[in-house]
């Protein structure tokens, strides 16, 4: 097995953030008799600000420790210098997420890029792309406790397994079963609130979860457990090489707005590899927005699973932060149309669009003497 090492619901404005976090300085900043003010008349452009342009964007799931890389970029100003005024919501779930983006309730958003290529064969008058891949690696895992002695897929079949209807794991699982060579119906889906899929393990009501392994792990590491206290089955380490949540566009979105899509990109990837360098800002960025029921050492937890699991490896550090490989794409795209027994087989090209990426260096991953430890 291998090592790892809820919020706000209204909207939050990239220029409220940035007010918000400024309010100290602007008040700690009075001109003193030893430094006096300047006088000097402000051009037209200091005092006429830039027209930002709203984009609307959602989560994929609640706000959590590993969108500190959004956050960070929003307090720091990066999206402002592109012109724009990112406002986020919270998301419930990868499906939804590609409804409400395709319905046009948001401009953008995360989620999961095999889910979207069912989506669109569903829909295809409303077709979504991805336009940037943060995660390199999928979080998608199961997850049992140790004396239930799950320690392969196979060892699922007859079981219950548990998860909200929306859960992008649970959503792939016909992938997953036809890639090791399991019947998908030999095991039992129990549907639950999503806050309640860790209880209904602890409590025994179900022999296994899934979910993402950042999502999951803070609450039953709350619980008392320890990875030594469960078994912790990966996605990828079955022959499903996926990679993890994107960022997803509407494609007419996309041909309205090329430039404001760009900006979002360049901004996002700045807050990235600033949240590589300095992850504590990143942290204190997302605790800075999010409400009180936010826990920091939960959010520390989450934002640890990603940086040492599913944001750098030695693909990113070759093509670059927000890239994909095709060949890898192209074998995850077969086994997601034959796992989900879709009807064609898109092209590389029809879900991925790198051209509004940053060119590579500017994406580049900082060098490994210049991060910091999360504290």
């Amino acid at each position: 097995m291998r090592k790892l090492f809820s919020p706000r619901a209204s909207t939050v404005s990239a220029m409220a953030l940035v007010a918000l976090l400024g309010l100290t300085s602007c008040q700690t900043s009075t001109p003193t008799a030893e430094a006096p003010a300047d006088t000097t008349p402000a051009t037209e452009t200091e005092t006429e600000p830039q027209e930002l342009t709203p984009v609307k964007f959602t989560l994929s799931w609640l706000l959590q420790g590993v969108d500190a890389p959004m956050t960070l970029a929003m307090e720091r100003g990066y999206f402002a210098e592109e012109g724009i005024d990112l406002q986020f919501e919270r998301g419930y779930g990868s499906a939804d997420t590609a409804t409400k983006i395709a319905a046009g309730q948001y401009d953008m958003g995360f989620g999961d890029m095999y889910s979207m290529i069912e989506f669109n064969e569903q829909n295809p008058d409303q077709k979504l792309v991805v336009v940037a891949v943060p995660y390199n690696k999928a979080p998608f895992v199961l997850v049992s406790l140790k004396e239930a002695g799950i320690k392969s897929v196979q060892d699922l079949v007859g079981k219950k397994l548990g998860a909200p209807a929306g859960d992008a794991p649970r959503r792939l699982w016909p992938v997953l079963a036809e890639e090791v060579g399991v019947d998908a119906d030999s095991v039992e889906w129990v549907t639950m609130e999503p806050k309640l899929r860790e209880t209904f393990l602890l409590q025994g009501n179900v022999d296994a979860i899934s979910g993402f392994i950042y999502s999951m792990m803070p609450s039953l590491v709350k619980a008392g457990k320890t990875e030594d206290d469960l078994d912790i089955i990966y996605y990828t380490d079955n022959g499903l090489d996926f990679y993890g949540n994107v960022v997803l566009v509407k494609e007419a979105f996309l041909e309205e707005n090329p430039e404001l899509v760009q900006g979002f990109l360049k901004a996002y990837i700045r807050g990235l590899q600033d949240t590589l360098v300095d992850p504590t800002a990143g942290l204190d960025s997302v605790m800075a927005v999010g409400d009180d029921l936010m826990e920091r050492d939960a959010e520390k937890l989450r934002l640890q699973i990603a940086l040492d699991n599913l944001l750098v490896n030695d693909e990113v550090e070759r093509i670059g932060l927000g890239e994909i490989d095709p060949e890898r794409l192209k074998l995850s795209i077969d086994q997601t149309v034959n796992g989900f027994g879709l009807s064609s087989t898109p092209a590389v090209d029809e879900v991925f669009d790198g051209s509004y990426l940053p060119p590579l260096e500017e994406r580049q991953v900082p060098p490994a003497s210049e991060r910091q430890e999360l504290e």
